[in-house]
């Protein structure tokens, strides 16, 4: 507990934090996701998740990508969408 917090005419300002919790993710960690999920998809014979979790994926593996520098993300993107068109093909 802050100083502050203890003050009962403490301002307002005292008991909130000057600028906004950012979240930024860590562009490895993302790489990392993102390759793993890619890897699961060039071993599978048939789509690796069932329905709801492939939308899933379509979506957000997109648009985790852009965390990451633009010829990357792009690569991984195309990627992406050539095994899951692989699989669509092979089921």
């Amino acid at each position: 507990m802050s100083k502050a917090q203890f003050d009962l005419f403490a301002r307002q300002g005292d008991l909130l934090p000057t600028e906004p919790a950012s979240y930024r993710p860590d562009p490895a960690k993302v790489r990392i996701k993102l390759l793993r999920l890619l890897d699961q998809a060039r071993a599978a014979d048939t789509l690796p998740w069932d329905r709801k979790t492939t939308r899933y994926w379509q979506t957000v593996f997109p648009q985790m990508a852009n965390w990451l520098p633009e010829d990357e993300a792009n690569q991984l993107r195309l990627d992406f969408r050539h095994e899951l068109e692989r699989l669509d093909r092979a089921a």
